[in-house]
């Protein structure tokens, strides 16, 4: 059975809350791309929408949106998400993992694109001075 971590960033405010996500709510991401968005009511943040922004597998090896499908592939990169280069011109061949979220996804990266009615920290029941909410 499908578990993540799903990272959600709030880009109003600069914060970011993580979630442990299994069962039937993780169900819900399996098939989903990179840039499709999301209920937020998955993480706990009803009435809000959450775009997929990113993620890494159980390795730790990152997803790519420009890479199709959910398998591990080389590619040759001179930057971006996965390689950052020494020098200028530097190339390197790196293993990543495609854009579509599977059983081997760990860690789901999202932003809040759409509010609900109720604030976050309202949702999450946290005080002022706690940022980080673990579900």
């Amino acid at each position: 059975m499908a578990e993540f971590q799903v990272v959600v960033a709030d880009p109003e405010d600069g914060t970011t809350h993580q979630f442990d996500v299994d069962g039937q709510d993780a169900n819900r991401f399996m098939g989903l791309d990179l840039g499709d968005e999301v209920d937020g009511s998955v993480v706990g943040l009803d009435g809000y929408s959450l775009e997929l922004t990113g993620g890494s597998d159980n390795a730790g090896r990152a997803m790519r949106p420009d890479v199709a499908g959910a398998g591990v592939k080389k590619v040759l990169l001179e930057g971006g998400v996965g390689y950052e280069p020494e020098r200028d011109g530097e190339r390197r061949r790196i293993t990543v993992r495609g854009r579509e979220i599977s059983e081997e996804t760990r860690q789901i990266n999202a932003k809040i694109t759409e509010r609900g009615s109720e604030s976050v920290a309202e949702l999450l029941g946290l005080d002022g001075d706690d940022e980080d909410a673990d579900e």
